[in-house]
């Protein structure tokens, strides 16, 4: 078991990719904190993981803000004791509009959950991994922030402050003992986000929604979304000691949409 013995948090750990990670973090011998805001996702997740034999605490709370952040991890610390492994995979689509359109408040709920939320979760556990000597964080980026795509604007650029925030944590972490890298997925069929998104798009459009996959596939080497299970499996590795010289880099997931 690649993370036997560690202990680990996965927000936005109710649905999707947060969900696919939890679950293959359990299986692998992490004991995980799921933590969403919404209270009955996490708990069936969590009784998912138990009902296998695996160990598994629900922790609810909004990483938007400070208060939610010091909540989850402090939930953490009285579910399991250390934290080993912080997954900030909590995140918005936000609204599908063109920047002219956006309001501010649109703006700032996308850059709160999406950056701020990281940071915040980020700076609560650090402290203590950079006393023990020893720690992994991994940040859920995307496509979006690397490739030009249209009416997500707070998204795109969310995210593409999340891997400035990823490399500058790498920077600050390496000697010290803690490792930042991140996931950069492309579209990932099976989860909420993309599904409303893909509608969105196409509606936006005036295109009908296979057309719209199949213009989506198009420009993917392999022809295909992404399954949860391959991000949980690139996450794995990525806090695992298999991963133990790399840090401060993007990991593309994405069949081939990027390649920088």
């Amino acid at each position: 078991m690649l993370l036997k013995g560690k202990v680990a948090i996965v927000t936005g750990g109710g649905r999707g990719i947060g969900r696919a990670i939890a679950l293959r973090f359990a299986a692998e011998g992490a004991a995980v904190v799921v933590s969403a805001r919404g209270q009955a996702e996490i708990d069936g997740v969590v009784k998912e993981i138990q009902n296998v034999g695996g160990r598994a605490a629900a922790v609810q709370g909004d990483v938007s803000k400070e208060s939610g952040a010091d909540n989850i991890v402090s939930g953490a610390r009285k579910a399991f004791g250390s934290i080993h492994i912080l997954v900030n995979n909590a995140g918005i689509y936000g609204p599908v509009k063109p920047v002219e359109k956006l309001t501010a408040a649109e703006w700032d709920e996308a850059l709160g959950i999406n950056l701020r939320g990281p940071f915040l979760m980020s700076r609560a556990v650090l402290p203590e991994m950079y006393e023990r000597g020893s720690g992994a964080i991994l940040n859920l980026t995307t496509i979006a922030a690397k490739i030009p795509f249209a009416l997500n604007g707070p998204y795109a650029a969310s995210k593409a402050g999340l891997m400035g925030l990823t490399r500058t944590l790498a920077a600050e972490g390496a000697k010290r003992g803690v490792r930042v890298n991140a996931v950069s997925p492309g579209p990932v069929a099976e989860t909420k986000m993309w599904n409303e998104l893909e509608q969105n798009l196409a509606d936006n459009l005036q295109i009908d929604r296979e057309q719209m996959a199949k213009n989506v596939a198009a420009g993917i080497l392999q022809g295909r979304p992404q399954a949860v299970e391959e991000i949980a499996a690139a996450a794995v590795f990525l806090v695992s000691d298999q991963s133990s010289a790399i840090t401060g880099q993007i990991l593309n997931v994405d069949g081939g949409m990027a390649f920088y």
